[in-house]
C-alpha cells in the first residue's frame, strides 16, 4: 500500500506542519535549493519550486514497514514552474531529468523556535509562491492515479527504485502534467541510509 496525499484549501496556520505549496519552514542552516541557469548570455541561480514539506510524524501510521523516518521534516523541490503555467528558463521533457532538477532535503528534528519560513519574493516584495494547501493522508493502492508516496516501481528501467513521491495532475493543486505524471525515484538502499541527494526524477 502507498500513502495517498489529498490536497485541500484551509485557513489554518501550517507552520512546521505538512503542507503543499506555500513556503518551506526550514532550519536556519538549510539552504533553499537553486540551479544554475544561463539565459541570453547571463548566468544566474534560479530557485526550484517548493512542492511540499512532510512532517514525518503525520505519515508514521501509514508507513507500516518503516521505510521513512517517523520524526523530522521531508522537503521536496523541483523545476516545475512551466507545468504550473509560469514562464521558466528551465524546461524538462519526458524521461529522466538532469541531475539537480529535483531536490529532496530532510531535517532530523523540528524546532518551532528556530525554524524559519523561507519566502520567495519578487522585486517589489510580492509573494511568488502558490497559496499553501493542507495535506490529508490516507492509504491507497500502488497503482492508483493520485498524488502519493512510497508506491512500488514496476518500471524495468528502474527496477530497484521506489516512488518516494508521485505527482499526477491535480485541479486543487493547479498542477498540469497533461496525461503524464512526475516520479521522485530512490533506491531502497539509498532510502535506508537517508541518501536523499540520490533521488532522481522521471516524467512519464
Amino acid at each position: 500500500m502507498a500513502i495517498k496525499i489529498t490536497l485541500g484549501r484551509t485557513e489554518r496556520i501550517l507552520f512546521c506542519g505538512s503542507k503543499w505549496w506555500g513556503d518551506p519552514d526550514m532550519p536556519e542552516n538549510m539552504q533553499y535549493p537553486t540551479i544554475e541557469v544561463t539565459e541570453d548570455g547571463e548566468t544566474f541561480d534560479y530557485p526550484l519550486t517548493f512542492i511540499c514539506q512532510i512532517n514525518c510524524e503525520d505519515i508514521a501510521t501509514y508507513d507500516k514497514e518503516g521505510r521513512l523516518p517517523h520524526e523530522g521534516m521531508l522537503y521536496f523541490f523541483a523545476a516545475i514552474d512551466d507545468y504550473l503555467g509560469y514562464e521558466s528558463p528551465v524546461h524538462n521533457p519526458s524521461g529522466e531529468w538532469q541531475k539537480g532538477r529535483v531536490v529532496v532535503k530532510y531535517a532530523k528534528s523540528i524546532n518551532f523556535e528556530t525554524f524559519q519560513t523561507c519566502m520567495l519574493v519578487g522585486d517589489e516584495d510580492e509573494q511568488l509562491t502558490e497559496p499553501e494547501l493542507e495535506i490529508i493522508f490516507s492509504e491507497c493502492d500502488d497503482n492508483e492515479a493520485c498524488i502519493k508516496m512510497l508506491a512500488g516501481s514496476s518500471d524495468p528501467d528502474f527496477p530497484e527504485n521506489l516512488k518516494l513521491l508521485e505527482i499526477f495532475s491535480d485541479k486543487i493543486g493547479n498542477i498540469d502534467f497533461g496525461t503524464g505524471h512526475l516520479e521522485f525515484l530512490i533506491k531502497d538502499s539509498d532510502l535506508k541510509f537517508g541518501n536523499w541527494k540520490r533521488t532522481k526524477a522521471v516524467l512519464k
